[in-house]
């Protein structure tokens, strides 16, 4: 699931000398090293992230723009749905991949691995950004970044079986109705895919600090859908 946006970026910094790679979607490292360079170039903090002014910048000399401010983790999140865990003794490659590129400690996939998820599509894409300490724990995610109000590609923290447990969940925002967020994460029915969670489950929203510049929005939806009750 590549993202269109991700590849308008990448074209116009081929175009402009600063080589991303292969056009593909994907917001990988050869992506963020380009934007870097192009930042460097114009004189703007080189974070790799096209926020407002990077925007501006690549595109003032092109007919295409990027509508919507550009999410790197949630794009990753996104090119990562239907990633399945593998039942029985062996371990999806993919998934414990993650925690080796991020120097994790994790035994296998029959491990709730949501926190690992966002660590993954947080870390890979924000690479100035500080983790939680225990990635791994869902309710780490609460100390993450800075607070925000629920919105498109926020981190979302819940807890799970009870408030007391210490257990929890955590994803991203996709959208909401008046009583639940839907949301993407990782060992969602053994899978990276869409659910819905109660509202009266929520504990936070977080927002990664290094990507303060990204302002989005609140999506209404209509659910047709059951909510979900036990995501490990």
């Amino acid at each position: 699931m590549a993202s269109n946006a991700v590849r308008q970026i990448q074209q116009v910094l081929k175009n402009k000398g600063f080589d991303p790679g292969e056009i593909d979607g994907i917001w990988g490292r050869r992506t963020i090293a380009a934007v870097q360079r192009f930042q460097q170039q114009q004189g703007l903090e080189a974070d790799g992230i096209v926020g407002p002014k990077t925007s501006a910048a690549l595109f003032s000399d092109t007919a295409a723009s990027v509508n919507d401010p550009l999410l790197p983790w949630f794009e990753e999140a996104k090119h990562l749905m239907g990633t399945k865990e593998v039942l029985g003794d062996k371990d999806n490659p993919v998934i414990m991949d993650w925690a080796k590129n991020l120097d994790i400690h994790y035994a296998g996939d029959d491990v709730p691995w949501c926190g690992l998820f966002v660590a993954h599509c947080v870390g890979t894409t924000l690479q100035q950004e500080a983790l939680p300490g225990n990635p791994l724990g869902a309710r780490q995610w609460e100390k993450f970044g800075t607070a925000t109000d629920p919105r498109l590609g926020a981190i979302m923290v819940f807890w799970r079986e009870s408030l007391a447990s210490g257990k929890g969940h955590v994803g991203f925002y996709v959208g909401e109705d008046a009583d639940a967020y839907q949301i993407l994460g990782g060992n969602q029915s053994d899978e990276v895919c869409l659910m819905w969670l109660s509202k009266d489950r929520f504990r936070c929203a977080r927002w990664p600090e290094t990507a303060a510049s990204l302002n989005t929005h609140v999506v209404l939806k209509d659910r047709d859908e059951g909510l979900s009750v036990n995501e490990a």
